[in-house]
């Protein structure tokens, strides 16, 4: 049991919560004025086209909010607008397709909405009504954003009727019954993008885990799963004979993937693959996915198309699959000191042999230098953070790896665009954030009981721990209109303390909604009340780490939510057994038009944009932070102007006339310019991780840029710094 000593003093007297429920403060929103009229509207085309010219996708005069992009017109409008394109003319209550994004977001809000009232969750119907227009002004407003599956899925048969035609199966909590039920996919739409499964050591489990895994590509979600259960190639089978092993089975679940893609899924299916260290296979598991790449490599040479969707990668193995070891202290300590480390029979964890762990990491990095995987997960790490040890250990993570809880979960995300809590002097508007987290997170946290599953297991577990992922995208663009280099103590410093308050009061909010005695704590809480309490301690704890670099503001606001946090689950318990996770935010970060994804960087100062017709050419973009964050650093307009042409002239700010040197690290991305030196060091990219990774629930999605003519050396120096950061 983790034990944390007690450094900060929690409030004598947390708040109360009231009696009938959450009372909703209007923060955002205006009284009397419908919050979808707070933009300005306009009608507009939405059109992709391919590098030739050809129209993919095209939706004539749907509606949009003026200050809304191109791009996300584009991206919402194919992507999350309901109904076939051939009834376009038809309200989509009507058997029609939705033309506005008032249409969307009404369509989504008023459900969830709804549900919470019917359910409780808010002291009065005009409590409910507030809920509404906060969240509606925050969705229009692009402040935040629920991940796609509540986009594709919510609401539609609340606001639109519409029911299910007896395809499918899915399951979810029936309040009448109080137990999980078959349901209607529509009346309980999936909302989850993060599902972990488990599998057990035997063929009938296998090929449900396969069903599973199916039946969760089919719904266009991904899924990870821990496979370390299953004997090794080392061991007997019962009946004589020698077990095919873990990684035979991998390349089933792979082919599986695979199939379900070609049967017209638009994007691959996306699987999360782990094995501990000390299983008997891993070196097998190590090698599997380049033994794969170098296959294709060798039919590129003879001439076969190797791009992503070719026959070169289409031919071998391991193309849907992300795979990481699990390593734990042990395994790391004799990597690090070079001694042996012994692997052990799944079935009577008595040692089969020892290796050498340095060569073990080495071959882990050579795999992570050709073909990026596999990756690896830091198993003592993930345990001791982890809010329900007593139900049991952490033993995956969904294809991402920002989601990590029990096997058979799922895990519903949005995520806040950090820009929009900008000030005009530069600072960040901690109470506006505050509110938005507080009405997010009571979103989510109201989808997990209205919501379906695709298996009664993932459903039950759900009902019973309610894990929750929200988190934030547009991190580097802040640190840069900041004129904070994101490569810094005080970068780094800026980015924990914002993660502090959004974890912070997103458990606070859980422990106000667990005061509600017609809701109270999750059902998985008392048999863990004294492993999560522990955690929570350590999360307020670790403010004491932040850099003293940070703005004196936001250390202060980040110590004290963190403070009411633990008093208030101490006196209440916790509606949720997690809160957040850093999501790459890939769709939605473009729904929100934002210039960087979850806590990346931006890739590069000056992008390129293909014109949408044929033999349009190109369209030079430099970063619209750029001249905010020369302002922020002192430069006059005339300066300014200066230096956005040299940059737009050679495609790099180094060397531009006008700029002090000592500013260059501000405008560090993590590409290198084509014609300059710079970039965000790979170190930078981990230790900017470790800053956010105390005050997040779960893990953080995180690409580590690396330089082309990076060593295997390197490579496995950044995974032994990563353990040793606490990732």
């Amino acid at each position: 049991m983790t034990t944390t000593t007690d450094k900060h003093t929690s409030p004598a007297s947390p708040i109360k919560s009231t009696k009938g429920g959450l009372s909703i403060k209007r923060i955002f929103s205006t009284q009397g004025e419908n919050a979808l009229d707070s933009v300005d509207w306009e009608r507009r085309d939405a059109v992709i086209k391919n590098p030739q010219g050809e129209s993919v996708f095209e939706q004539k005069d749907v509606e949009f909010p003026k200050d809304w992009s191109p791009l996300a017109t584009n991206v919402v409008a194919s992507k999350y607008f309901y109904g076939d394109q051939t009834n376009v003319y038809l309200d989509p209550d009507e058997g029609g397709r939705e033309y506005s994004l008032r249409q969307l977001i009404h369509r989504v809000t008023r459900t969830i909405t709804d549900w919470g009232h019917k359910q409780g969750y808010f002291s009065t119907q005009q409590d409910a009504e507030c809920f509404y227009d906060e969240l509606t002004w925050l969705c229009v407003n692009q402040h935040g954003s629920f991940n796609s599956p509540v986009w594709f899925n919510v609401g539609l048969h609340d606001c639109y009727g519409v029911k299910d035609s007896g395809d499918r199966t899915i399951w979810g909590w029936d309040p009448t019954k109080q137990d999980i039920a078959d349901v209607d996919p529509y009346e309980y739409p999936q909302g989850s993008a993060c599902f972990i499964i488990s599998v057990e050591d035997s063929i009938d489990d296998i090929w449900k885990l396969m069903s599973e895994s199916a039946r969760l590509f089919k719904f266009g979600s991904g899924v990870g799963a821990d496979w370390s259960t299953l004997r090794s190639t080392h061991e007997k089978l019962s009946g004589g004979g020698i077990p095919s092993g873990p990684v035979s089975f991998m390349r089933v679940q792979d082919a599986t993937g695979g199939t379900i893609k070609s049967g017209g899924k638009t994007r691959r299916a996306a699987i999360m693959q782990t094995l501990k260290v000390w299983h008997p296979d891993v070196m097998e598991f190590i090698d599997a996915k380049k033994t794969e790449e170098k296959k294709a490599w060798a039919l590129i040479e003879q001439g076969y198309d190797g791009s992503f969707n070719g026959p070169a990668y289409g031919s071998v193995a391991f193309q849907n699959v992300n795979q990481s070891v699990r390593v734990n202290d042990e395994f790391m300590h004799s990597a690090e000191s070079g001694t042996l480390f012994a692997l052990r029979k799944v079935t009577t964890d008595e040692d089969v042999t020892e290796v050498d762990a340095r060569m073990v990491l080495d071959r882990i990095a050579d795999g992570t230098h050709i073909c990026g995987d596999p990756g690896m997960q830091y198993e003592d790490t993930i345990q001791r953070w982890h809010t329900c040890k007593t139900t049991g250990p952490i033993n995956s993570s969904n294809p991402c790896s920002e989601y990590m809880f029990l096997d058979n979960s799922a895990c519903n995300l949005a995520s806040l665009n950090l820009r929009k809590f900008q000030q005009e002097d530069g600072s960040f508007d901690v109470e506006r954030f505050r509110a938005a987290v507080r009405v997010f997170i009571t979103a989510m946290e109201i989808i997990v009981d209205n919501a379906g599953y695709p298996s009664e297991s993932i459903a039950r577990n759900s009902h019973l721990f309610r894990p929750l992922g929200l988190g934030f995208a547009n991190l580097g663009a802040l640190l840069m209109a900041m004129g904070l280099p994101y490569d810094s103590d005080e970068g780094r410093a800026v980015a924990g303390a914002i993660m502090a308050i959004e974890h912070a009061e997103a458990y606070a909010r859980s422990a106000e909604i667990a005061a509600n005695p017609r809701i109270g704590p999750f059902e998985g809480y008392e048999e863990n009340r004294e492993s999560m309490l522990n955690v929570m301690r350590m999360h307020r704890d670790a403010a004491d780490e932040i850099d003293q670099s940070c703005p004196g503001y936001l250390l202060s606001a980040a110590k004290e939510s963190l403070d009411r946090m633990v008093a208030l689950g101490e006196c209440h318990g916790y509606r949720n057994s997690q809160v957040t996770v850093l999501a790459p935010t890939g769709t939605i970060a473009f729904m929100m038009d934002c210039d960087t994804t979850g806590i990346e960087p931006d890739i590069a100062l000056v992008k390129y944009k293909l014109l949408a017709g044929k033999g349009d050419g190109t369209l030079k973009i430099i970063n619209h932070t750029v001249p905010e964050a020369l302002a922020r650093l002192g430069y006059d307009e005339e300066q300014i102007e200066s230096i956005l042409n040299y940059v737009s002239e050679h495609d790099t700010i180094e060397g531009a006339p006008e700029l002090d040197e000592a500013h260059l690290p501000v405008f560090d991305c993590a590409f290198k310019p084509f014609k300059g030196t710079r970039s965000v060091h790979s170190m930078g990219h981990i230790r900017m991780m470790a800053a956010c990774q105390p005050f997040v629930s779960g893990a953080i999605s995180k690409t580590v840029n690396m330089p082309e003519e990076v060593t295997v050396d390197e490579i496995g120096e950044a995974y032994m710094e990563g353990w040793r950061l606490g990732l």
